[in-house]
């Protein structure tokens, strides 16, 4: 194994290319072109991408490279969108300005070639103010999404369909009546907004809110001590399709994942949370919380298909977030398989991947299955991603410096020019 660490100038990007030749070129030469002329020309001026510890790993580890987002502590390291090889290798990096972030960056589809997208920003998970950017396989940006109808995109989601729209999240305020529910007639509230943008011409296709959906009730955050402090009820963090097409809405806030029609806005069915339409159990062998729930303060829920589906438990919010939830449902954050009864309306959490480090992350995460059925889980606020085999055994786990996370953790395919080691130099594209 080898590595480099890389610097970037404030305010720009900078790219990073591995391009294979195939094993036998790289393997001999690389090494020696990382450790000299190619490390010496880098630039001193800003600080590198952080570098990622490989705690274990294997020779079952799944075909592709890793996409994370890194994180924090930008006095010390670049903050960007990165792709890594299973040993730890940068493929490319693209740092942010200081002060943003990347969010949510992963390998996609759109018009049948392969692209790179991600989320760029300030305020993940708040009142965000965000582009999600989309770069070809020569790493050029080729189109913007933005937010409409004077919104703003959040980082939380950027999914592009098989019709060439995207899938994007925003938060929006408002000053609602809560009396119903034993709070002020005048709170300060934030909706949870979904989008599907057609990304050739930027046309709001679909939107819904959380507001005009969901009651106020179904909320697990405590209201706010000040009716003017922003009460964030909903919380929605992603939103998926289904392999019917039918939308999966995820709120953290209220612990439940929404399938919600396209075409209507209509929820069909609601998974966990206080008006759950599914009877909640455990496999033998599993556990529900000690909630007598499937998860708390979730992430990413998943279609497998065959009504199975995937979610990032946080099973906690933080102290902070939570106020009288303050310490987690578990002990624990873990990646669950849920599979759902359309007849008897039954959800049976059937497999459990703990946090190997017996750890809770309080914030972020994601749980991807690959083409072969492993289980990619990226911890979000925890300094660590992992991968799992489809018999749960853990065959891959990486870790941050502290200080520093990734939003969501994916392993992908990427495809690889044939050239060596090559670096395209500071760009600076204004973003």
């Amino acid at each position: 194994m080898f590595r480099f660490s890389s610097s970037l100038s404030a305010g720009g990007s900078q790219r990073w290319r591995r391009r294979i030749a195939g094993a036998a070129a790289l393997a001999g030469s690389a090494a020696a072109l990382v450790g000299s002329a190619f490390a010496a020309d880098l630039p001193s001026r800003a600080p590198p991408p952080p570098p990622v510890s490989i705690l274990t790993s294997s020779p079952f580890v799944g075909r592709g490279d890793f996409f994370i987002s890194p994180y924090g502590n930008q006095t010390t390291y670049a903050n960007g969108a990165e792709i890594l090889d299973p040993s730890g290798n940068v493929v490319w990096f693209h740092a942010v300005p200081q002060g943003q972030e990347a969010s949510d960056f992963r390998a996609q589809r759109y018009r049948g070639k392969p692209v790179l997208t991600w989320w760029q920003g300030t305020g993940l998970g708040g009142l965000s103010n965000g582009v999600d950017y989309i770069y070809d396989d020569k790493y050029q940006q080729i189109a913007t999404v933005n937010a409409g109808n004077g919104l703003s995109a959040d980082g939380h989601e950027f999914l592009i369909t098989p019709w060439n729209t995207a899938l994007i999240l925003a938060y929006t305020s408002a000053t609602v009546d809560l009396s119903s529910i034993g709070g002020p007639t005048d709170q300060t509230v934030i909706n949870g907004v979904v989008q599907e943008i057609d990304i050739a011409t930027g046309n709001v296709l679909f939107q819904w809110n959380s507001a005009d959906h969901v009651p106020f009730s179904q909320s697990e955050q405590p209201l706010p001590a000040s009716a003017s402090t922003p009460w964030d009820w909903f919380h929605a963090n992603a939103v998926k399709l289904d392999t019917d097409g039918e939308l999966l809405i995820d709120a953290r806030d209220t612990w439940t994942t929404y399938k919600v029609s396209r075409s209507t806005g209509k929820i069909i069915w609601q998974l966990g949370g206080k008006n759950s339409s599914f009877k909640l159990q455990a496999a033998p062998g599993q556990i529900l919380d000690n909630a007598g729930k499937l998860f708390a303060w979730q992430h990413d829920p998943q279609a497998l298909g065959d009504d199975t589906y995937t979610f990032f438990d946080n099973e906690s919010a933080g102290a902070g977030n939570t106020g009288t939830g303050s310490t987690a449902e578990l002990a624990y954050s873990r990646a669950i398989t849920v599979k759902l009864n359309q007849w008897d309306h039954t959800a049976t959490l059937i497999k459990s991947d703990n946090q190997p480090e017996g750890l809770t992350a309080p914030s972020q995460g994601n749980a991807q299955t690959t083409e072969r059925g492993d289980l990619v889980v990226g911890w979000g606020s925890l300094p660590y991603f992992s991968e799992f085999n489809r018999s749960g055994q853990l065959i891959f786990n990486a870790q941050f410096p502290a200080g520093i996370n990734s939003y969501r953790a994916y392993l992908l395919p990427w495809p690889s020019v044939p050239q060596p080691w090559d670096r395209d130099g500071p760009t600076f594209d204004g973003h």
